[in-house]
């Protein structure tokens, strides 16, 4: 309780530090990390210990969460091909890079060390890539790619740091054990995640809840996800991300107009703490990580990290090339996501975008102290100060340049080639359009005779929706909550049926009508 006062003086600043950072329109995770190196800094300061398991088990189970109820499911199946590679391939393949060159070039490293090591730096984070991507116009399949990619990869790490972590304590490494255990964590996961959301979408469905209910759920509902996943081996992430997508998906069956709208917000808030938290103590733990450096120089540490940094860079940038020219032999075998040629700009942008964070820093954390013997975990303390160099220096370098990069390749969408505006206000019209045909198919003789009703057909005609100078009946609810209803089914039919239509746009759409909704119960 000491020191509670100085975490909610760190609320504010973290607050304060968010506003600046949009006013000179700089990624927040960017200023959070230089900032909670510099209060580290201050004499008096309360010395910070980032308990890894309060990053686990608190922070990554909500933030997974979100991301995925905000991702598209569509563009994620659209892209699948892509977004796996990087997820899976692209990790796997920067991890043994890390592993080669931290065996050949850091003094005490060995090969499953190395592969410690780069299970631990080989995921790029999902928070800074998206917080730079708000302030520069991007392709939807880069940022659909860089979303999809970002709630897998972390999975795929956390597996490869876990195989690696038993390694380099038992000094064995059984392949049959190895394949088992990750289908077993890849399978489980998927299961489970599924199963739980099932569950809970069923409780929501049938209980008596109300939308305070739903919302309390719906925080409850990835922490046991991740939870009954870990508990039985198998990978947390790959549960919540699972169950998220699969709740995400079927949101209108379940969920009222005013649990969506309430929850949203709700769910927006408490994820923009979490984020704020995570990269903010990210800085303020350099002091218990430095610390630990014993008989290594720090200067030597340093030259470490950025080497390793390097690797990691570099690794990105002829993966995402690679990709490409994989993609242009494998469309002549099968069905691509697009067989135009992607050029050198979207390949470039996604290679650079590789910006690292809070769940580098947490596996780093986790590395016990002692292996089963009693002795100390060998190069612990140096693995912890080159994951923060990494994240430091790709969130400085990286998170900084992108911006810049991508506005100088000035890159076209190839998949929306129409203005927003006009596909926008074209949806509308047919929303409209096909809620007037239902109107005078089912209520008729009230349109010719109820001059409310004639009303809002009028209102419908004009693609517009109900005003606060409409005369509101009992009747004119019911009628106008059917009309939302068949405007959200066509919706929801339009999204699924066209796949070269932008979910955002319909998200928008059905966010509208939510609110037309919630407003009948204040009229």
């Amino acid at each position: 309780m000491e020191h509670f006062p100085f975490y909610l003086l760190l609320i504010l600043v973290i607050v304060s530090l968010i506003m600046a950072a949009k006013k000179i329109r700089v990624a927040y995770p960017v200023v959070l990390v230089l900032a909670g190196v510099v209060i580290s800094l201050i004499p008096g300061i309360p010395p910070m210990y980032i308990d890894p398991e309060l990053i686990f088990i608190i922070f990554l189970p909500p933030l997974l969460y979100e991301a995925a109820w905000a991702i598209s499911w569509k563009e994620l199946w659209h892209w699948r091909r892509i977004i796996g590679s990087f997820a899976f391939v692209v990790v796997l393949l920067s991890a043994l890079a890390v592993a080669l060159v931290a065996d050949r070039f850091i003094p005490g490293f060995t090969l499953a060390l190395g592969f410690l090591l780069g299970g631990i730096v080989s995921p790029p984070d999902a928070v800074s890539a998206g917080a730079i991507l708000k302030f520069v116009k991007v392709p939807k399949r880069l940022s659909s790619i860089l979303e999809g990619e970002s709630l897998l990869n972390d999975a795929s790490s956390l597996i490869i740091f876990r195989f690696a972590t038993i390694a380099v304590a038992t000094g064995q490494f059984v392949w049959r054990d190895v394949a088992l255990s990750f289908s077993w964590m890849l399978a489980g996961g998927l299961l489970i995640g599924l199963a739980v959301g099932w569950i809970f979408m069923k409780a929501h469905k049938h209980l008596p809840t109300d939308a305070n209910i739903d919302i309390v759920l719906t925080i409850v509902t990835p922490y046991i996800m991740y939870i009954l996943a870990e508990e039985v081996h198998s990978s947390g992430v790959l549960a919540v991300v699972s169950g998220g997508l699969f709740l995400s998906h079927q949101r209108h069956q379940f969920l009222s107009t005013s649990s969506r709208l309430k929850g949203g917000n709700v769910w927006e808030s408490l994820c923009f703490v979490l984020n704020g938290l995570v990269f903010i103590l990210i800085g303020l733990d350099l002091p218990q990580i430095t610390a630990g450096l014993g008989d290594v120089s720090f200067a030597a540490a340093i030259g470490y990290g950025v080497l390793i940094t390097a690797v990691l860079v570099v690794g990105r940038l002829i993966s995402a090339y690679g990709a490409v020219v994989v993609t242009l032999i494998m469309r002549n075998f099968i069905t691509v996501a697009d067989t135009r040629h992607p050029g050198f700009k979207i390949p470039l942008v996604l290679g650079w975008a590789g910006m690292r964070g809070v769940v580098s820093l947490a596996a780093a954390l986790s590395i016990p102290v002692h292996m089963a013997d009693g002795t100390l975990f060998p190069q612990r303390n140096l693995i912890l100060f080159i994951t923060f160099i990494v994240i430091l220096l790709t969130l400085l370098v990286q998170g900084l340049t992108l911006p810049y990069l991508i506005k100088k390749m000035d890159m076209p969408d190839p998949d929306h080639t129409r203005p927003e505006e006009d596909v926008d206000h074209e949806i509308g019209r047919q929303v409209a359009d096909h809620a007037l045909q239902h109107l005078n198919s089912k209520y008729g003789d009230l349109v010719r005779t109820h001059q409310t009703i004639q009303q809002m057909a009028l209102k419908l005609e004009g693609a517009r929706l109900l005003t606060d100078d409409t005369r509101v009946t009992e009747e004119f609810k019911h009628i106008y909550r059917d009309v939302l209803e068949q405007q959200r089914q066509w919706l929801i039919a339009r999204n699924t049926e066209d796949k070269t239509i932008d979910e955002d746009l319909i998200r928008k759409h059905l966010s509208r009508i939510d609110l037309e909704e919630e407003k009948l119960r204040y009229l």
